[in-house]
């Protein structure tokens, strides 16, 4: 009985502790206006858990504007942004975590959405209603944990 406390407290800590690590979009801290150097989680991302994330037009959806040539049964890959082979190679960790939270900040004219920013918007939308979005209840479009692992997997594009 007093493992299973110790379990429990010890589990409850670490949840505790990964809830606290957790970065909010309004406290991403930016080196030169282009990189964060900092995991947004606190914790590595998952690569394959990226994939989904980049390939699923229900989350990033960046096979909609980006070609990946490791993703060749994606189909419908687009070609308005650059191929993304080879750019693992191309940036640092941080730079791309900047492209992936707000592309704006290394790249003003870029049509690419910010996936973790809540504010500066004109009239952001509540989904395709047509309606104003609610401030309380307004978010990112991606998770601090879904920035990461598609983080993970794009650092995995060298070639």
């Amino acid at each position: 009985m007093k493992l299973n406390a110790v379990t429990g407290l010890v589990a409850a800590l670490v949840l505790a502790g990964t809830a606290y690590a957790e970065t909010a979009p309004a406290d991403v801290v930016w080196v030169d206006d282009v990189q964060i150097p900092e995991s947004l989680t606190g914790a590595p991302g998952d690569a394959e858990a990226g994939v989904a994330v980049v390939s699923n037009r229900a989350q990033g959806n960046c096979v909609a504007c980006h070609e990946f040539a490791a993703l060749p049964n994606v189909q419908f890959q687009g070609n308005i942004g650059p191929a993304l082979d080879g750019v693992g190679s191309r940036w640092s960790e941080a730079e791309l975590r900047g492209i992936i939270v707000d592309a704006k900040h290394m790249f003003p004219e870029t049509r690419m959405p910010s996936f973790y920013r809540v504010d500066g918007f004109i009239r952001p939308g509540d989904a395709f209603t047509g309606r104003a979005a609610d401030p309380a209840t307004f978010g990112p479009l991606l998770t601090a944990q879904q920035i990461e692992d598609t983080l993970a997997y794009l650092m995995t594009l060298t070639d």
